[in-house]
């Protein structure tokens, strides 16, 4: 599928309601116009058969969406990973087969929200394999109540989805975990507010020897500096100091004018000055 055809279906982040009023509008199509449609697709490359075939199902992918809506991601971006997926089983739909579109789309629809789910939904991510994909998704589904599973629930549920309970266990543990911010809340009234992980690492940025060897290293790189601006020439040197080195800095037309050359005289002599400062700095 195209970029103009993926543009087309782009899912308008400021008015998701239009978007679903529209996409409920488009009137479905019989079986016969499908096959018909995708036979054109398939046989001719007919773009705009595709846009037809992909357009009746908007809503089927927004439906989808809404039942992934507990995550806590957006609606209009989970709606967009199912439009992708969408166009990826028009692509590969064969009219032959004898199935609707919407029967073979379902896989590719949700393949692509439940990838972007397992990439967003922690900033750690909870599923790594195949076998940890498939219980993130069954888990949230066999899971009846809030609150920790007894051991017989994680008995019934490794059983039903062929696992190991301790699996069970350690998937339960990330899903019921939250992301903690690092640097943590500035606010200590806060009732949120929790030790953050920064807290407990050592400011070492005033132990005495870390301040002598920064001041050691500035004066280094401070003179290393003034000896390579040294093998310039007072113009050269001049044009650096005042593009880069003064408080105030000049443009190429301001030196332009104190020089009575061109600006683009002006760029090749800072670009030569440039260049022969790296050389006397790698030295």
């Amino acid at each position: 599928m195209d970029n103009t055809m993926q543009m087309q279906l782009a899912v308008p982040t400021g008015n998701i309601s239009g978007y679903i009023t529209t996409a409920n509008s488009v009137p479905m199509l019989s079986a016969e116009e499908e096959r018909a449609l995708a036979i054109d697709l398939q046989e001719n490359g007919n773009v705009e058969a595709a846009r037809k075939l992909i357009l009746p199902h908007l809503r089927f992918v927004i439906h989808v969406a809404r039942g992934y809506s507990g995550y806590g991601l957006n609606i209009a971006d989970l709606i967009q990973e199912g439009n992708i997926g969408l166009m990826k089983a028009v692509k590969r739909f064969d009219p032959n087969v004898g199935v609707r579109l919407v029967s073979f789309a379902v896989h590719w629809i949700r393949a692509e929200m439940h990838e972007f789910i397992l990439k967003n939904w922690r900033i750690v991510k909870v599923a790594t394999t195949k076998a940890q994909r498939k219980l993130f998704f069954n888990l949230r589904k066999n899971k009846k109540r809030l609150g920790w599973f007894t051991h017989d629930e994680v008995q019934t549920v490794a059983s039903a989805l062929g696992v190991k309970p301790e699996t069970v266990l350690e998937m339960e543990t990330r899903l019921s975990s939250r992301d903690m911010a690092f640097d943590g809340y500035s606010d200590d009234d806060d009732d949120s507010y929790y030790v953050a992980p920064s807290q407990f690492l050592e400011d070492m940025s005033d132990e005495p020897s870390k301040v002598v060897e920064a001041s050691d290293w500035s004066e280094h790189n401070n003179k290393r500096l003034a000896s390579a601006l040294g093998t310039l020439d007072d113009r050269s040197r001049d044009i650096l100091n005042s593009r880069w080195l003064g408080e105030k800095k000049l443009t190429l037309h301001n030196l332009a004018d104190r020089y009575s050359i061109s600006a683009e005289r002006v760029r090749q002599l800072e670009k030569a000055a440039m260049q022969k400062m790296r050389t006397a700095l790698m030295d």
